[in-house]
């Protein structure tokens, strides 16, 4: 079972997290071939924070009290969630997944892959189970919509993996894709499936694009600065990777002589010791004041979303809430 994952002062936020992980303990995927439902059932009991299921309850209750409604609904979200997460980590061979051996590496690739295939399917079918038939289309459309983005953000992804010249835009478009439009998504259905117009539905979307925006950039500040014990993930595995991040980007614009050809010289080196490579670029990105400088990026962008927040038309008690959500966001170890 799930534990609480929010501060006391949130219990009405482990309460969201009560009912979604009820929802989830009783759902069944398939039993033949166990090697197809195993790694569902796998990854789905690993937990994680359950940010885009606790968001589509945020969002539903802004403008409806009875979240309880929703409930299948938002873990729709969170099986694709998961479906993009055990494909994602086959493309960057990631090791681990919430301090656990990921799919592929527990079973093999080819089984990650169509297991992950059967998510797809599932999240599809939960959501039509979950969905009042009145808001049905709507919400297919903008559930399909939505994962053809994060398809785009994490091609990008991988295209910029043999680009030694992205830009800042280029990744931020990257992210915003990749992870910001689910967030967006799980807000703007909460919201639709409690009536809300296209208006109001359109501007609680861009709470959550900026929030997963700031979201997304507070990874790659864990990634390199994050506690392992409380990341749940390697720490540093993006610059064992040299994968693009704002970090790694917003240095090479700004490093110049000796420092610039430190860290040319490590993204450029094949055969290294990781701990050294880590430490190293880490003490590039210091020199440089990178982590100050992410710091204020994710500042700006969860400010946005406070900002936009204020401007919806709900009761302050429900407002509240998502303010408390963000807060966490900004406060996250993990």
């Amino acid at each position: 079972m799930q534990k609480n994952i929010f501060p006391s002062a949130f219990m009405d936020l482990n309460s969201y997290l009560g009912a979604i992980e009820n929802f989830l303990q009783k759902s069944t995927y398939g039993t033949q071939p166990a090697e197809l439902y195993e790694p569902i059932r796998y990854i789905m009991n690993l937990g994680g924070k359950r940010l885009r299921p606790v968001l589509v309850l945020l969002g539903y209750e802004i403008f409806d009290e009875n979240w309880q409604r929703v409930v299948p609904a938002s873990v729709a979200v969170e099986v694709f969630h998961n479906f993009t997460l055990m494909h994602d980590d086959i493309m960057d061979k990631a090791p681990l997944r919430r301090n656990h051996a990921t799919v592929h590496t527990k079973w093999n690739e080819n089984i990650a892959i169509l297991s992950g295939d059967v998510m797809l399917v599932k999240a599809y079918e939960i959501l039509l189970q979950g969905v009042e038939d009145r808001f049905l289309r709507s919400a297919l459309q903008k559930f399909s919509r939505c994962a053809t983005w994060v398809c785009e953000g994490q091609q990008w992804d991988m295209n910029f993996e043999t680009r030694n010249n992205v830009s800042i835009t280029e990744y931020l478009e990257m992210i915003r894709l990749k992870t910001a439009v689910l967030l967006g998504f799980a807000l703007e259905l909460g919201a639709m499936l409690a009536g809300a117009n296209e208006v109001e539905q359109e501007k609680i979307r861009l709470i959550g694009e900026n929030m997963g925006m700031g979201f997304q950039l507070k990874d790659d500040l864990l990634d390199v600065y994050g506690n392992p014990e409380k990341f749940g993930k390697q720490v540093g595995g993006d610059i064992i990777a040299n994968k693009k991040t704002y970090l790694l980007i917003e240095a090479l614009q700004n490093a110049q002589n000796e420092i610039k050809t430190e860290l040319l010289n490590w993204l450029s080196v094949k055969e290294f010791n990781p701990q050294e490579k880590v430490q190293a670029v880490t003490a590039i990105y210091n020199q440089l004041g990178m982590r100050e400088k992410t710091e204020t990026i994710i500042q700006n962008y969860f400010q946005k979303a406070f900002d936009s927040l204020a401007e919806i038309q709900a009761t302050e008690n429900a407002k509240e809430k998502l303010r408390n959500f963000m807060t966490w966001l900004i406060e996250r170890e993990s």
